[in-house]
Order: C-alpha cells, then structure tokens, then sequence
C-alpha cells in the first residue's frame, strides 16, 4: 500500500520526520508493537452515546470488527462521533444529521487510515455515515446494528414505534386506561437495537444493503441475535480487503444502484424518511432526486413486504423469512446487476444462487404481491409546487379522493394547545394542516403524523388527511402528506392555508391543493411576516445553508458540484 498508513496526513510541523517520529512515539504509547504499526489502519467509527439506545451493544460490535481486522492483516483503530438517538435530541434528531455527517467526514478525512468501518443504527445515524463516507472518498463499509426483538402485552407481540402509536391513539380515543398504556410502555422496547418494525432505522439498513455498502443479508439480522457478531467480523474482514480493491463509495453507489435501492424501498414498504436521507447521498455524489421518478417507480414495483407499519410482522420474522436478497431475487428482472458492492463482487454475481428458504407469509413472490403497486408515491400542486411524499401503503384509501376544509395549526406549540381543545372546529371530513414544521421553521420534527383530535378519536375516527412540511416517523401510518416545499417559513403556499380554506387531495391526479384563486394567494403572501431565525451557532449555520427536502435537507456547501447527470 505504499508508505504506511501510519504515516498518512501527518501534522504539520513543518518537518516530516520528526512529525513521523512523534506520531510512532504516541502511538506505541499505546502498546503497539512496530509489526502492528506496519499493518494498513481500519479505521472504526463508531457512534455509540448513552443516549442512544439503539447502540447499545456497538462496544460488543466494535470488537467483532476487530477480530476480523486482525484476522485479515490489517490494525482496527475505533475512533468516536456525533451519536444521533432519535427521541433524546431536541429540537429534533434530523437537525442534527448533517452535522454528524460533516463529522464522520473529517475524521476519515483527517485520520490515516486505509478504509473505515461505519457502525450506526438509530435513523439517520447510518445516512448520516453514509454521506460523510462519500465526501471523504476513503473505501467504507456500513455495520448496521440491528433491529430489536419484538416484546409482548397480553399475548400479542409488541414492537417499537408503531404499536406505541396504536396504543397511544386507544389511549387518547379512552379505549384504555393509565396503568395499560404503562404496561405497554414497560414493554415496546425490550431489547438493545433499532425499532423493531420497518421503521426509518430498518429502512436505511436495507438501503445501504441493497446499495451495495454492506454485507449481503446483514440489514435484518437482530441486534442480539450472535449472527449480528459474525457479520461484524466478516465487516472487519472484508473492509480489509476493500482497502486493498481501493473501492471508494463512489465506485459503488451509483445512479443505477439506486434505482435499485428505490425500487427495495417500494418494495419493502419503507419510511417515507428514506427518501430524503436518498436524495442527500445522492447530492454527495453529484446526483439529484427526481420526485415524478421516484412515481414511475413506484407504480411499476410491487409491494412484497407484510411488515409493520403496512403489514403485521416484525423485522426479526424479515430476517428469518429471508432477509433483503430474497427480496432481490423477487426483483431481479427489474434491477440493474452490474452494479458493485463492498464484496468486489457484482449483484448479479451475489444472486447466481437463490435463498435456499422464503417465508412466503411475510416475504411474498413477484407473482403474489401484497400490492400490485408500490407505496410511496411525490404529489404536486399549488401548496407542494416542488413536491410531497405520501406512503399511500399505510393510508386509508377511503380518503384517497378527498375534499375538506382545512384546520390550520401555524406551528407546533399552537397545535400542542388547541388540538384537543372541545371547541376546536373539526369533523371527521375535516384536513388538519401543519405549518412551520420544516427545516427552517423546526427543524423538520416528526410531527407530520398529527394526532386525530381527541373528540374525534372518542368517536371512532381512526385516520384523516393530514399535511404539513414536517416528517413522520416510518413507523407511523396513516393518511398522511409530508415534506412539502417549499416549507412555510421559507415563505412556501403552505404558509398561506388559512383554516376554511378547501383541500383537494387527489392520488389518482399525484395532487394536493388549496382551492382558492392564484390571485387570492399572491395577496396572502405579502401579509406573511418573516420567521425570527438564530443567530449563532450550528442552529444559524443550519437555517443558512439547508436545502429542501427535494435536496435532501442537505447543507448546500456539502453537495457535490458536478453537472447534473
């Protein structure tokens, strides 16, 4: 590998040497000996916090990857970042994404080492990984560490966050009581590991999977189950030798690549939360996220996955059923083989054998979908001008063709407020509408899936339209419209919904519209006062520079300037 990687990037002291020497002197401070020091540095990032409970068991996982770095000839150096746990980081944890991304890059970038060992789970730990892992350059291979197992209440199985949201709806609507919902919060998250549902977390492991950035069969495989070891030791092994290919991320996620990572993401029923964390790597590379595509996909790719959120089943029964490859091998008539992965083999010389055992009741053949399309689906119109996303999978198709009258929230804590008010002017028809809930306005929470008012929920309503700039959950369902951008507080139409306004929704038309005249909306818009934003720190560095949605949210100094391809 030429000169050592110990010798990589040394510090400028202006004398090479003695930068050499005093590196050598620290790092045998350490106990090395010059035969380990010789070898080509793994470099293991690792995002292990005490507030993250998905990483719980990354110490145990950082010395699987050990193993297998030594086992293969080369010296792991684990090094620490930016951990994202989804529900301890205020305002929200997607604030916070491009920051760690930014992290994980500098420290690829400004630490000599040969290739580096992504371990992440929660959310958008493992996007995050990925875009500082393909603006570094350096080869990279992702560990996720896997879903937890699912828990149990009164004989039915319980998994993280979806039935936490089930159950919180029955709670609100009076359907049970105090010391239930306690029981069912002492028993949705019973082990270490991401949600145990098809979740945001479970949908960027089979997307870094299928896009050829981890080993095959590695998305699913439960946090505790000893299997999850192994692939950290083969991790370790193969980042080795993906040192010795010189295959960079770029090598292997391509434009085709993820092609085929959409159509997984259909196929599984994945987050909504995907596609924003997709057009962010994408943009990394050069690339943009072409919303009417991601249509042309999805009604041509069937949905084959019954997992929660859309289906009844659990990640841990994905893995048993047969994991990611069965899934592409349903698909392989629609994928792009040629693509590479982090094996230095190709996908279609990773599928020349079939999955010896599919469990048909939860990983369904190309000929016997779930559904004949797929469940995500970008709309346009005068309040979405460049797009929304809907996961119609999860929604009631009653409401698919809908016309109501807006009931209009103007941010977060004016929906805290008034949502369960008695007088609040709602019926089951109505469309509740959140406002300066994005990027800018909050930092994009995941505060799309309003709750159904609580006199409503009372009454047996179980679903309504719903929109707003903010995200949702993967683990959420329901009738539900995100991302729309322009964001409010970017001065976007959504700003200018007034409550009593009619709304349209139309999946058959890929529509959601206010029905008032243009004329109407450009006088609204100049009554619109400007959002007070930050004025220091990350929080104003973010304001300044973040993206939209259709961009991935991504900062506008982090994309890569290429042409467009």
């Amino acid at each position: 590998m030429g000169i050592h990687d110990l010798d990589k990037g040394l510090t400028k002291y202006g004398d090479q040497d003695f930068a050499s020497y005093l590196r050598r002197s620290m790092a045998k401070s350490m106990g090395y000996s010059d035969e380990m020091l010789g070898r080509p540095i793994i470099g293991i990032a690792t995002s292990a916090s005490g507030f993250n409970n998905c990483h719980r068991l990354i110490p145990q996982l950082i010395e699987a990857v050990k193993r297998g770095v030594i086992a293969s000839g080369g010296l792991p150096l684990e090094f620490p970042t930016i951990s994202l746990g989804e529900v301890f980081l205020h305002p929200t944890s997607m604030m916070f994404r491009n920051l760690m991304s930014m992290d994980v890059e500098e420290m690829i970038r400004a630490q000599p080492m040969s290739a580096v060992v992504l371990i992440g789970g929660c959310d958008k730990t493992v996007p995050a990984q990925l875009m500082g892992a393909i603006s570094a350059g350096l080869p990279a291979i992702q560990l996720v560490t896997g879903p937890m197992m699912a828990g149990r209440f009164h004989g039915e199985r319980l998994g993280a966050c979806t039935d936490c949201r089930r159950y919180w709806g029955q709670f609100r609507a009076g359907q049970i009581n105090r010391s239930e919902i306690s029981e069912v919060e002492n028993n949705l998250a019973v082990t270490a590991g991401t949600c145990a549902v098809m979740g945001t977390a479970s949908t960027m492991a089979c997307i870094a999977e299928t896009l050829g950035m981890s080993l095959p069969g590695s998305a699913a495989i439960p946090a505790v189950h000893a299997d999850r070891l192994r692939q950290g030791e083969a991790t370790g092994r193969h980042a080795v030798h993906l040192a010795e290919l010189g295959l960079s991320p770029a090598d292997i996620i391509t434009r085709e690549s993820f092609e085929n990572a959409l159509r997984v993401l259909i196929a599984i029923g994945g987050s909504t939360n995907a596609i924003i964390h997709m057009a962010a790597i994408a943009g990394r590379l050069g690339l943009d996220m072409d919303l009417r595509h991601l249509n042309v996909i999805s009604e041509s790719t069937p949905v084959l996955v019954d997992l929660k959120p859309i289906g009844q089943h659990f990640m841990e029964d994905f893995h048993f059923a047969g994991g990611i490859p069965a899934v592409l091998h349903e698909l392989k008539s629609s994928l792009h083989l040629k693509c590479r992965t982090v094996t230095g083999k190709s996908l279609e010389e990773l599928m020349r054998t079939p999955p010896e055992f599919v469990d048909r009741t939860i990983i369904h053949s190309i000929d016997d979908p779930i559904r004949r399309t797929g469940g995500l689906l970008a709309l346009f119109g005068n309040i979405a001008p460049n797009g929304s996303l809907i996961k119609y999978a999860a929604a009631d198709d009653r409401l698919f063709e809908h016309v109501g009258s807006a009931v209009v929230f103007t941010d977060l804590a004016d929906l805290a407020e008034r949502i369960d008010d008695p007088e609040l002017p709602v019926t089951a028809d109505s469309v509740l509408v959140l406002q300066n809930a994005g990027s800018i306005g909050a930092g994009m929470p995941e505060a799309g899936y309003l709750p159904i008012p609580t006199k409503l929920a009372r009454s047996g309503v179980k679903d309504m339209v719903r929109l707003s700039d903010a995200r949702m959950s993967g683990t959420a369902f329901g009738t539900v419209i995100l991302h729309i951008s322009p964001e409010s507080a970017a001065g976007g139409p959504l700003a200018l919904v007034r409550t009593g306004d009619q709304i349209r929704l139309s999946i058959k038309d890929r529509r959601i519209d206010v029905l008032i005249p243009d004329s109407e909306l450009k006088d609204r818009h100049t009554m619109i006062q400007p959002k007070q934003l930050p004025s220091r720190g990350y929080a104003k560095l973010f304001v300044d520079s973040v993206l939209g949605p259709e961009f991935g949210c991504d900062f506008d100094f982090l994309r890569h300037r290429v042409p467009k391809v």
